[in-house]
């Protein structure tokens, strides 16, 4: 699915995020950048291990906030890290922090002068962060900063399989009948 805002493209991709070409690949980590499970291994394992060299001079991060290194053998030229919370029931700022990902992936990727970002479904592996509300964030998010000023014309959400990319699509439709809220 592909839609147009303010003259660029949200898309959304059924794929693996680790084959994607993209100016930068944004990687589901963990506040202390140590690589794990799902898209942090794969990217991990895909990119190889001069991104975690380079995670291990960053020294972490801040949950609800991202870094960039460099995207080793990746089909980009930079991995960004973000780092979502982990559910705790939706009553622990856990959307603010999820959003602020999101935004902070965003903001890197615009400093850098980039023109395509490619995005996987942040915290809801793991973390358990609820599919559709973590898709709301998400999108809310990306459609917000599109509308502004940016170097971005792209911005992809790579999705690992139907049922997920199914959930996004219909909160994009949703939102997109909302006046992109």
């Amino acid at each position: 699915m592909r839609y147009e805002i303010n003259g660029r493209i949200l898309e959304l991709i059924e794929g693996d995020i680790t084959a994607q070409t993209a100016d930068a690949i944004v990687n589901a980590a963990n506040s202390g950048l140590r690589g794990g499970a799902g898209v942090d291994g794969a990217i991990h394992r895909a990119g190889g291990p001069e991104i975690m060299r380079e995670c291990r001079q960053l020294g972490g991060c801040q949950t609800g906030s991202a870094c960039i290194t460099t995207a080793g053998r990746l089909r980009a030229g930079y991995v960004i890290h973000a780092v979502g919370p982990v559910w705790r029931g939706g009553d622990q700022g856990e959307a603010e922090l999820l959003a602020g990902a999101y935004r902070r992936s965003l903001e890197l990727a615009a400093e850098k002068g980039l023109e395509s970002i490619a995005f996987p479904s942040i915290s809801t592996g793991a973390y358990r962060y609820p599919l559709a509300e973590a898709a709301a964030v998400a999108l809310a998010a990306v459609m917000e900063h599109l509308s502004g000023e940016t170097s971005l014309g792209r911005v992809s959400f790579v999705l690992f399989n139907g049922e997920i990319h199914e959930v996004y699509r219909g909160v994009l439709e949703q939102q997109i009948r909302n006046g992109g809220n």
